[in-house]
């Protein structure tokens, strides 16, 4: 399955592009609007597929390298897709866009445990070279006591006797079209289908403490500031032991004080002297990968580009490294001393080329030093 294909857009397409094209295929085979039509639940599922890899830079760029198994596969932070972990339903997915507010519920109607959003501070280099970051954060956790449960240690809990174990109740009401079957969460369970009448005294039923959790994150290389990694499974704990919710962990990258990025380049400016400028010389910069040396030419002028091969910034689809860009800036010296000024005098009178006189400017600090 050609997941570019399946939401009808190019290679090339931008997030808004892919978003866009979801939103219109999203509403035209949603189950809710195709209630006998199993087809257009399967083409539901393919584009929610689609969608959610390339809407991920790191399972897009995967998909991109490898195919649909490569996009699927675990990556570094978390991967795999919701609906292989039963994190969303079609319901949810369609909601998320579409504005809908209900329960968010898992395989066998256990509640599942809500997202949550943090901010990672990176550098140049982690973005350059990579990094690996530990998170310490404070969000509901599984309470150890009952493991998840909300059971009190040796017990266990009770089917619903309200929604018999459904985790849904359904009321029946006659219009004038007939009978309407309509079906909602159980208030009494909470719509997990379950009672617990001996609840845990740490966590008084719920399942889940107030406390704290160190998570990894891989940041892959190329990733650009205000972009955003999902941690699959790594949010909040769920109230008894449904799934937990994903971590979004929104990228800050601060500025360096020598590099510009832009796009997969990056920018350095280089200032030099006129003589250098002119002569020509060999110098050696800093760059994130060590010292190198670059040639520059003799007559070079200012805002000339030097391009360094492969020491920019990695991109996120393909790996390859954009370049390294020195923009040379022609620095004139503000203040010459007397020997300086003549020689530069001299050499302006080689060219045949008209400025003022040395002498007259020397003189003329002489005299303002003895006025009164």
């Amino acid at each position: 399955m050609n997941y570019y294909e399946v939401l009808g857009v190019s290679t090339d397409a931008s997030d808004d592009e892919i978003k866009k094209a979801f939103r219109g295929l999203a509403r035209k085979y949603h189950p809710d609007m195709n209630p006998d039509d199993p087809a257009a639940v399967e083409r539901f599922k393919e584009i929610s597929e689609a969608y959610e890899t390339l809407c991920d830079p790191e399972r897009r760029r995967r998909y991109d390298m490898f195919g649909p198994e490569g996009a699927n596969a675990q990556g570094p932070f978390g991967g795999g897709s919701p609906f292989d972990a039963g994190a969303f339903g079609l319901n949810d997915l369609f909601d998320a866009f579409f504005g809908g507010n209900g329960p968010r519920h898992g395989p066998g109607g256990a509640q599942r445990g809500d997202d949550a959003e943090t901010l990672l501070d990176l550098t140049l280099e982690d973005v350059v070279m990579g990094a690996r970051k530990t998170l310490d954060l404070r969000m509901p956790v599984e309470c150890e006591r009952c493991s998840g449960s909300g059971c009190a240690p040796g017990t266990h809990p009770d089917r619903c006797p309200t929604c018999d174990g459904s985790g849904e109740v359904r009321q029946v009401r006659r219009s004038l079209l007939g009978q309407i079957v309509t079906a909602g969460p159980c208030t009494a369970c909470g719509a997990t289908g379950q009672v617990i009448p001996n609840p845990c005294d740490e966590c008084g039923g719920s399942g889940r403490i107030n406390g704290s959790r160190s998570i990894e994150v891989d940041v892959p290389r190329g990733i650009d500031d205000g972009q955003r990694l999902r941690v699959t499974g790594r949010g909040p704990a769920a109230p008894r032991g449904g799934p937990a919710g994903d971590l979004y962990v929104s990228v800050r990258v601060a500025r360096h004080p020598d590099f510009e990025r832009r796009g997969d380049e990056l920018w350095h400016r280089l200032p030099i002297s006129i003589v250098q400028a002119a002569l020509g010389t060999q110098l050696e910069i800093a760059t994130l990968d060590g010292v190198r040396e670059i040639d520059v030419a003799a007559g070079t002028q200012p805002g000339a580009l030097i391009r360094l091969r492969g020491l920019g910034v990695p991109s996120l689809r393909t790996t390859r490294r954009g370049d390294l860009v020195v923009e040379i800036r022609v620095d004139v010296p503000m203040r010459l001393n007397d020997e300086e000024a003549e020689l530069l005098a001299t050499f302006a009178e080689l060219r045949g080329e008209k400025v003022s006189s040395v002498h007259e400017g020397l003189l003329a600090r002489i005299r303002s030093a003895f006025k009164p």
